[in-house]
C-alpha cells in the first residue's frame, strides 16, 4: 500500500482544505434532542467537559480547527472505541468517521474495519489498523486514519467500550433487530440464548451483543454491523423526551468513560451550527478482502477503494449507503 507515513504535529502547518468534515458517533448522541435541555444545566455539563473529558492531541492543529467552526465548515472527527485490558495499552475496537455536512444537511458514517491492513504513522509498519492504538494511543490513530484515507482530521472522541454498557443503562436501554440467532458462549453470560427479531438490551446485554464474532458468519463485519445498530438504537433513543431528562446521568458517564480535543465551546457551537445534518445519516464500511500474510489474516483495501471513500468524505462521491460486505473476517486478535 502507497501510503507515506507521517506523525503530525503542532509545528507543521497544515492546508486549510474546503473537504466536508467528520464528528463521532457517541458525541452526535450528546446533542441530539438536547438543544432546550443543555443551558439547564450549563455548569455541570462545562465542568464535565472541560477538566474531565477534553484532552488535546498533538496531530491535530487545534487553531486551524477553530477556524473552521467559527466559519461553520464541515468538520472531521474520528471516533475510537477502546477495549482497554489490564495486560496491555488496549485496542481500538471500533474505528469510525462520520461525515458532517452541514451544506448538504446529512451526515455519513464510515466504519474502518479493525482488521484492515494500514501504514502505522511514526512507526514504518504494515500491520491491522487497530494496533496504532496499542502503538502509540489516540495520536497515531489520529495520523494513521488520515494516512490511510488522505484527509484532515479536526476532532477526535474516544469512549471506553467497558462505559458503553453504563451509557445505555444511563438512557434506560435500547431495543435493535437481531438477525442473527446464537447462544452466548460468555460474552454476556454463557448459555443466553440471543433470539432472532426485535430485542432489548440494558448494558450488560449490549456489550456481548457488539463483541461476539466468533460465532458469526461474517467475523468481524458482523460484528461491526451490530455495533451500529446499537449507536443507531442509542441515537434514536437519545430523541425521546424521556432521555433528555437523563442528561445529567448521560454527562456522568461520559465524563467517566470518554475524552476528546473538544471543549465546551466548541461542543456548543456545533450544537447550535450543525443540528441539521443529524435529519439524514448514511452508513458505509470500507469494503476490500482478506489476506493472509505470513500466516496472519488482514482485510486489505484497494485503493480505487480508498479513493472512493476519500471522495465520499469530501462530499463530491456517491455513497452505497449502509452497505456491508459479505465476506468473512478471519480476525483473531
Amino acid at each position: 500500500m502507497a501510503q507515506e507515513t507521517r506523525m503530525k504535529t503542532k509545528k507543521r502547518k497544515r492546508k486549510l482544505r474546503k473537504w466536508p468534515k467528520v464528528i463521532g458517533l457517541f458525541f452526535l448522541l450528546f446533542f441530539i434532542g438536547l438543544a432546550g435541555y443543555i443551558y439547564s444545566i450549563y455548569g455541570h455539563a462545562k465542568e464535565t467537559v472541560n477538566e474531565k473529558m477534553s484532552k488535546d492531541v498533538e496531530s491535530i492543529d487545534t487553531s486551524e480547527v477553530k477556524e473552521k467552526l467559527d466559519n461553520s465548515d464541515v468538520l472531521n472527527i474520528l471516533l475510537l472505541g477502546v477495549d482497554e485490558r489490564s495486560d496491555d495499552g488496549g485496542r481500538s475496537d471500533s474505528i469510525m468517521v462520520l461525515s458532517l455536512n452541514p451544506k448538504q444537511d446529512k451526515s455519513t458514517i464510515v466504519s474502518i474495519p479493525r482488521d484492515t491492513l494500514a501504514k502505522i504513522a511514526g512507526k514504518g509498519i504494515e500491520t491491522k489498523i487497530n494496533h496504532a492504538y496499542a502503538y502509540g494511543g489516540v495520536d497515531m490513530s489520529v495520523a494513521t486514519v488520515e494516512n490511510l484515507l488522505d484527509i484532515d482530521l479536526d476532532y477526535y472522541v474516544e469512549l471506553n467500550m467497558e462505559g458503553l454498557a453504563d451509557l445505555i443503562d444511563a438512557i434506560g436501554g435500547v431495543t435493535v433487530y437481531n438477525e442473527l440467532e446464537w447462544v452466548d458462549e460468555g460474552f454476556y453470560k454463557a448459555g443466553y440464548h440471543w433470539k432472532e427479531g426485535e430485542i432489548k438490551l440494558d448494558g450488560a446485554k449490549a456489550l456481548g451483543y457488539v463483541r461476539m464474532r466468533h460465532l458469526d458468519p461474517q467475523g468481524d463485519f458482523g460484528r461491526t454491523e451490530r455495533q451500529r445498530k446499537v449507536i443507531n438504537a442509542i441515537i434514536d433513543k437519545g430523541k425521546s423526551t424521556g432521555t433528555v431528562t437523563k442528561l445529567n446521568d448521560v454527562i456522568d458517564v461520559l465524563g467517566d468513560n470518554l475524552q476528546t480535543n473538544m471543549s465546551f465551546n466548541d461542543m456548543k457551537s456545533i450544537l447550535l451550527g450543525y443540528m441539521d445534518v443529524t435529519k439524514n445519516i448514511e452508513s458505509y464500511m470500507l469494503q476490500g478482502e482478506n489476506a493472509k500474510i505470513k500466516g496472519v489474516y488482514y482485510y486489505e483495501i484497494p485503493d480505487e477503494e480508498l479513493e472512493k471513500v476519500h471522495d465520499m468524505l469530501l462530499g463530491i462521491g456517491t455513497t452505497d449507503t449502509a452497505s456491508i460486505t459479505d465476506g468473512k473476517s478471519e480476525d483473531t486478535e
